[in-house]
């Protein structure tokens, strides 16, 4: 196993070569998993996650939004157009974007809605970045929920990525279900209901888990973590 996953408060510096992997507590979780068969031949295959750690704030929340039923790549160009149009990219200066420019980023008409009510959200103060982050996991996600447009889905990954949650299980992802799937032998992929209680198992690191089953998913098809737009890592 590499070294050097001991994770950075929040704000430190970094840079490409010094960067933060998500979740809190990598190191301590791989060192609690490696002890389980199916883990330990991930690690052994393909090596401890690299998933780098987001910023807990709107780009990223926004940047999801944008993921939902699109290609990661396909995201990433339209958050490149955006922020080439909205300087900075903050709530005030995106609600001043009129519909045709959002549509020539991408956007479709739900989720022009979806990000607009989260901008909006967070220009009137009902949803608080600096105080999701001091929130308890499940206050968290239910915070997150409540705003039009983040799903399960979303919140989950938010919850892992930007806010470095150690025991997230987001049992909607195809590349979990998948990589899940094939490390068990089954011969198709569970359903989310399934797999959310399957992941009851691995209590509190779901997170470390969940980015095994990534890299694994990753290493089989000769694929990396994808890559995001530089201001979206912390």
């Amino acid at each position: 196993m590499e070294q050097q996953l001991a994770q950075r408060a929040p704000g430190a510096f970094t840079s490409e070569y010094d960067p933060i992997y998500a979740p809190d507590g990598l190191a301590d979780g791989l060192a609690v998993l490696a002890a389980e068969p199916i883990f330990a031949a991930i690690l052994e295959r393909a090596g401890p996650p690299r998933f780098r750690r987001r910023r807990n704030g709107f780009g990223t929340l926004l940047h999801i939004i944008l993921e939902q039923q699109v290609s990661i790549d396909a995201a990433a160009k339209m958050y490149h157009r955006l922020t080439g149009l909205c300087v900075p990219l903050e709530p005030s200066t995106f609600l001043a974007l009129d519909d045709a420019t959002l549509r020539s980023c991408g956007f479709s008409r739900q989720k022009m809605g979806y990000a607009r009510d989260l901008a909006a959200a967070v220009e009137r103060g009902s949803f608080n970045f600096a105080r999701l982050a001091e929130t308890e996991d499940d206050a968290a996600l239910a915070a997150l929920l409540a705003v039009r447009g983040i799903g399960r889905w979303s919140a989950e990954i938010y919850l892992l990525f930007a806010l470095g949650r150690s025991d997230v299980w987001p049992a909607a992802d195809l590349g979990l279900q998948l990589g899940f799937a094939e490390h068990l032998g089954r011969p198709s992929r569970p359903t989310e209901v399934e797999l959310r209680l399957c992941g009851e198992a691995w209590r509190p690191w779901r997170s470390v888990a969940t980015c095994l089953f990534w890299q694994s998913y990753l290493h089989a098809r000769g694929r990396v973590a994808p890559r995001l737009p530089a201001e979206l890592y912390a």
